[in-house]
């Protein structure tokens, strides 16, 4: 009960700020979508700081799912990241569409390595 509070408590501010911060960029954006992308990148570099910094703590995994499975679990958003994938195709921006997957998936994983490296 505990670890799912820790999660629960986590995850009302890291969803909060994924809200905030995409209708933030919304205006500055061409489209909605580079938000949540902005947003995913952001979660993917806090995601492996905290992944370093918790691997260090030893057997307590408290940290973990508070920060990582509680705020930046709600922070970043695989699904939205993925309705928004299927609007662009139908919306006919095949390119944009393509652009922002790839993009996705290589700033994340460099995010998450560089969130590593300066944690670790």
């Amino acid at each position: 009960m505990r670890d799912a509070l820790l999660v629960a408590i986590g995850a009302v501010p890291g969803a909060w700020l994924r809200f905030r911060v995409v209708n933030h960029l919304e205006p500055m954006l061409p489209r909605k979508h580079w938000g949540t992308f902005t947003v995913n990148v952001i979660a993917c570099f806090a995601l492996g700081l905290v992944a370093a910094l918790v691997s260090r703590c030893g057997p307590d995994q408290r940290l973990g799912l508070l920060l990582a499975t509680g705020f930046l679990g709600s922070l970043s958003t695989f699904s939205t990241f993925s309705v928004e994938l299927l609007q662009g195709f139908r919306a006919g921006l095949p390119k944009e569409v393509a652009l922002l997957a790839l993009g996705s998936v290589v700033a994340g994983v460099l995010a998450v390595l560089a969130g590593v490296a300066i944690g670790g």
